[in-house]
């Protein structure tokens, strides 16, 4: 992935490590999947659709990207599984450092261990919001603790962690799910409080990690394990809307696009999807100023605190 890009072709005014508010990190790897491959391919689709997307969000009546968005060097340690989420943790928890709203674009589910991880270490009673097809529950599979399958065992162990939209699993994720925290898609659908209670459920400081199969396979076929029954458009959108705006998002990635060159709708998706997503983050804060970038704003500072004893 090439070097000194801008994300979705902005200038480099915006798109600055020094003076961007927002990281967008991708992580190319597709070392443990299982079924269908390219998730690898994801981040590469993912930002060619971003260059042919137009930037001012009718919904939210703004243009995003002014608050800047830089777009850093994709994480390519991947010499194992382990490596990969240690590598992962490294770069995120550099981020957040520097105080920065860090995103991810992947790549199999797996990255977001490590970006999991280095939020819970910077904020306490942490929620991670799993919009996903799959639980991903187990402790191990086919030898690693850092597959595909393990993508959320230590978030559940260590976080709130908050599963939606989830419709195909295996019996021995039963066993250690907390049953009151799981969303299935099969009840959401005759459940006109699903976002309510999900909310209700929530603590202060949120991560998200969207997998794409949450979605239908009708609006997303594109990924590795598509399954019937998903999330559409625009209650998607209703729900992060609402989290974005009644809890402190402070984190959130995009995974599991897998690209189909005769298809690239998909990938506009994805790439529409993370936009929508950053305009409801910033939407409530009013952080625009002529110049394009944020003001000082004191709830944008105190959301992205830093330990200042935090250990290295």
């Amino acid at each position: 992935m090439k070097t000194n890009r801008m994300y979705a072709g902005i200038s480099k005014e915006y798109g600055s490590a020094e003076k961007a508010k927002v990281v967008l990190l991708p992580v190319p790897y597709d070392g443990t999947s299982t079924w269908g491959k390219g998730a690898d391919k994801g981040p590469e689709a993912f930002l060619e659709a971003t260059d042919n997307m137009e930037l001012y969000d009718i919904e939210t009546d703004s243009e995003v990207y002014k608050v800047g968005i830089y777009l850093a060097d994709a994480v390519t340690d991947f010499a194992s599984p382990e490596t990969m989420v240690n590598a992962v943790h490294k770069t995120v928890k550099e981020y957040i450092n520097r105080n920065k709203v860090v995103t991810m674009i992947g790549g199999e589910h797996s990255i977001s261990i490590g970006a999991i991880r280095a939020f819970n270490e910077y904020y306490d009673d942490l929620t991670v919001l799993q919009i996903d097809a799959h639980t991903d529950l187990r402790k191990e599979y086919n030898g690693s603790k850092y597959n595909h399958a393990c993508a959320m065992h230590e978030a559940n162990e260590t976080t709130n962690l908050i599963q939606v939209g989830i419709r195909s699993m295996d019996h021995s994720e039963t066993l250690v799910m907390n049953r009151d925290n799981v969303f299935f898609a099969h009840e959401m659908v005759t459940d006109d409080f699903w976002m309510d209670n999900v909310i209700d459920l929530m603590t202060d400081n949120v991560y998200i990690t969207f997998d794409l199969d949450a979605l239908d396979p009708s609006i997303m076929p594109s990924t590795g394990t598509p399954e019937p029954g998903g999330l559409f458009w625009y209650e998607t959108l209703d729900f992060l809307k609402r989290v974005f705006e009644e809890r402190n998002v402070v984190g959130f990635d995009l995974v599991e696009l897998c690209p189909n060159a005769n298809d690239r709708s998909p990938d506009f998706l994805a790439a529409k999807l993370y936009y929508k997503m950053l305009s409801y983050r910033f939407n409530e804060k009013n952080d625009y100023i002529e110049d394009g970038f944020v003001e000082d704003d004191e709830d944008f500072k105190k959301s992205n605190t830093i330990l200042d004893d935090y250990d290295e």
